[in-house]
């Protein structure tokens, strides 16, 4: 049948970049890799040192999942290929859908496995945390920011990564001033760090009772969460710490006491807040690893030699240099101004879907676009 010709050619022009990603994968040396470290963990005194212990057997397990995941992917192609075949000998016509169905499966997985390799950063499997600010505009920038809040974390479910929530402030009439939460999985910083900067929202606001149009601007800031031995230069001098009492809408997650943690870093003006934890202790620790995580993050963008060379005049935000532009108003469209990637439906990317837009800024980046 012509229908299983023209799809299995399509599938057969795959397998040229199923062993290219092979290669740029370099199976042979991570199946090496976790033979090694298996052997590590075989050894009587593996458990002597417990917390070096948790790091191997945690490496294991990205290994092989890195493993599983390629050779599922290449079981999935043989299998479409076999059905194709099958179906193709006894022109069953009713296995059409299903093997399209099976074939676009393993496109979108191949796609999303070649971007992964694009991730080769220092800080690029680590968790990320995004730090989300209102801009000038009262409550309708603050509305704004709860919207960006509510699709990075429906971007996260699809992804199956977990949120903790770090830090929250309510709007005045509504919506969120600043919150910072915790994404957790692996490459999640990888996939976020394109996410950094300035978002513009224009549309018909529902708090003008006139029906105008408005244009509201908010900030969002990804840094990779820095493993608590990562050393770093802070003095203690250039910290100065604030203890309030918690509020917002954490409900039974934030603790009402005065136990909420704001570090300013004096040199930089950084500031980092915690009020989720149960204690000022634990929500102290969380937000000095969130300032250190911000300084290095600061530090590989601006290509620095060293943490003390950040400067304050950095950390401003330039509104008006956004990074993408969501409109609802009076047509609908999403655009990344970096890379030119749009879509019009703009309800899917509020509800998270948003890998159109990161996969256009890895790809982009790889050869050096932007």
């Amino acid at each position: 049948m012509l229908e299983y010709d023209e799809l299995r050619l399509e599938m057969e022009a795959l397998e040229p970049q199923l062993d290219e990603l092979e290669k740029a994968m370099n199976m042979e040396q991570l199946e090496k890799e976790t033979a090694e470290l298996e052997a590590k963990s075989s050894a009587p005194d593996f458990w002597n040192d417990a917390e070096n212990s948790q790091k191997i057997m945690q490496k294991i397990g990205s290994l092989k999942n890195k493993i599983s995941t390629f050779k599922k992917l290449r079981e999935s192609y043989d299998d479409v290929l076999t059905m194709i075949e099958i179906a193709n000998e006894e022109e069953d016509a009713s296995m059409l859908a299903e093997i399209k169905e099976s074939a676009a499966d393993v496109k979108s997985d191949l796609e999303e496995q070649k971007l992964i390799t694009l991730l080769s950063g220092e800080y690029d499997s680590k968790n990320a945390i995004l730090t989300f600010h209102a801009g000038a505009g009262g409550t309708e920038a603050q509305d704004w920011v709860e919207m960006l809040y509510r699709m990075y974390n429906r971007w996260a479910e699809r992804h199956n990564f977990k949120v903790e929530l770090l830090d929250y402030l309510d709007g005045e009439e509504a919506g969120i001033k600043s919150a910072s939460i915790l994404i957790k999985g692996e490459n999640s910083y990888g996939f976020l760090k394109s996410e950094n900067g300035v978002h513009r929202l224009v549309r018909v606001s529902p708090f003008d009772a006139s029906g105008r149009r408005h244009t509201s601007f908010a900030s969002l800031e990804v840094m990779p969460e820095i493993d608590e031995d990562t050393n770093v230069d802070i003095r203690p001098e250039d910290i100065e710490m604030e203890v309030y009492r918690s509020s917002g809408a954490g409900g039974q997650k934030v603790n009402k006491t005065s136990s909420a943690v704001r570090l300013i870093h004096k040199p930089t003006g950084i500031v980092c807040a915690c009020q989720t934890q149960r204690s000022q202790l634990q929500n102290r620790e969380y937000a000095m690893r969130m300032l250190k995580s911000k300084l290095i993050e600061i530090k590989e963008r601006e290509h620095l030699e060293k943490v003390s060379d950040i400067k304050g005049e950095q950390l401003k935000i330039e509104w008006g240099s956004q990074i993408r532009s969501y409109v609802f108003m009076p047509y609908t469209l999403a655009k990344d101004h970096r890379t030119g990637f749009e879509t019009g439906n703009i309800q899917a990317v509020m509800d998270g879907d948003i890998d159109g837009f990161i996969n256009a800024y890895l790809t982009a980046k790889s050869r050096n676009e932007i």
